[in-house]
């Protein structure tokens, strides 16, 4: 069933950040673009609960201070642009075996039963893009999701990422910079400038 609840964030502040509000609508794409130490990854992080921060932050009615952490990041998932892998096996970091999306990544099922070991640093980027829909989650924040990919990949990811996205109601704020790719999946573009969030200048892309 499609998650229908915003992801709201009021006065959220970090670092150089001044503070930000700013509401997700299920389903919506934001891209958020900016120069290398902007802030960017640190946004993500503090709207994870991965860092000290100003402000809060809510999914639906649940706030973020409100329950421990790591029930937090179940329901809004951060997909950094390093993944980490605690097991030996690709198939033990999915439960019950359930990893969405093979087939549009470019895999088989047999990637399952690899070693984490034998994966390239795309191939790992893009299981832990399938690894963050297992089980859904009610928010994602994905920081340059396709940063390690071809060209054809990047498209490819992009239109399977996309549709889950919106299929499954997750409002989602997506870091990346390249304008075409912004183009094709973003409902609005935001630029972090001197510590502020503003709309960017071509406005909404779709």
């Amino acid at each position: 069933m499609p998650a229908t609840d915003a992801l709201r964030l009021e006065a959220l502040a970090i670092g150089a950040l001044e503070a930000i509000d700013l509401t997700l609508a299920p389903g919506e794409i934001l891209c958020l673009s900016g120069a290398s130490g902007a802030g960017k990854t640190r946004l993500l992080r503090a709207i994870a609960d991965l860092e000290p921060h100003g402000g809060r932050a809510w999914l639906g009615e649940v706030a973020q201070e409100d329950v421990p952490g790591h029930e937090w990041r179940r329901l809004v998932r951060l997909v950094p642009a390093e993944s980490q892998w605690w097991s030996e096996r690709v198939g033990d970091h999915f439960p019950a075996g359930n990893a969405p999306g093979l087939a549009a990544l470019g895999f088989d099922g047999a990637v399952l039963d690899w070693p984490v070991s034998r994966l390239s640093s795309g191939e790992r980027q893009r299981l832990a893009l399938s690894r963050a829909l297992s089980p859904a989650p009610g928010a994602l924040l994905l920081d340059e999701p396709t940063a390690n990919l071809d060209d054809a990949t990047t498209r490819r990811v992009e239109a399977w990422l996309a549709s889950a996205i919106r299929q499954g109601g997750w409002p989602t704020l997506w870091v990346a910079h390249a304008p075409a790719q912004i183009a094709r999946v973003a409902t609005r573009h935001f630029e972090l400038v001197d510590g502020r969030l503003r709309q960017a200048e071509e406005g909404p892309c779709r």
